[in-house]
């Protein structure tokens, strides 16, 4: 299985899709920062399963409907950072579905995420993380999970591993940077962390016009 996370960076980067579809024949597309009323209801065969409606960045997540079914959604508010409750930019940080392979009749759950921005504390968003990883679960306990999107968590991550490791899930980064516009603040912001699949390996995707770097996620269940 093949997933694509990606940040539009306030939907800027929203009329690259179909060529980022087309180029990697993706099977899952989640997305982060978009203008929810200004997606198409299906991208290059991958079909809308649900987006986030009161986020002014808004989450997405597409998936192809000739290899899987949908078989729930789930959108979650997280614990709030200062920055958002003054902006508002985002109170739905999770979206999650629940996927039924057509094939092997096997549920699995994939989620876009969304973490609070750099001006919140780490503790904030590994706090966030984990509530995440636990209410996502609900869609089924024991599936495989996978949830990818922008952590916003450039340093420190061996904390951040060892807190997701003692949580049952395992941590993933891909292969280069995922954020380089401003040298100050480059990292790896766009990664992947799971729970009974195993990561063969997360690609970054070259730079386009948002200000991070699309990831390509290629899994297989354990």
């Amino acid at each position: 299985m093949k997933v694509i996370s990606y940040n539009l960076q306030k939907h800027k980067a929203a009329g690259e899709l179909a060529a980022l579809v087309s180029a990697h024949d993706p099977d899952i597309l989640c997305l982060q920062e978009c203008d929810v009323p200004e997606l198409p209801a299906e991208i290059g065969g991958l079909v809308l399963a649900d987006a986030t409606q009161s986020n002014r960045l808004g989450l997405a997540l597409f998936y192809r409907a000739s290899t899987y079914r949908l078989q729930g959604t789930r959108i979650l508010g997280l614990k709030k950072s200062l920055h958002d409750r003054i902006a508002k930019p985002a109170h739905e940080r999770v979206l999650g579905a629940r996927l039924r392979d057509i094939d092997d009749g096997r549920d699995f759950i994939v989620a876009s995420f969304h973490a609070a921005p750099l001006t919140a504390l780490n503790s904030l968003r590994r706090h966030q993380i984990r509530a995440a990883l636990d209410e996502l679960a609900s869609l089924g306990d024991g599936l495989p999970q996978l949830m990818v999107g922008d952590y916003n968590y450039p340093i420190f991550k061996e904390h951040l591993g060892q807190a997701v490791r003692d949580h049952g899930y395992a941590l993933t980064m891909s292969d280069d940077h995922t954020y380089t516009r401003y040298r100050v603040f480059r990292g790896h912001y766009d990664f992947a962390t799971s729970k009974g699949f195993d990561i063969e390996h997360i690609t970054t995707l070259p730079q386009a016009s948002s200000d991070h770097r699309p990831i390509l996620v290629t899994v297989t269940a354990d």
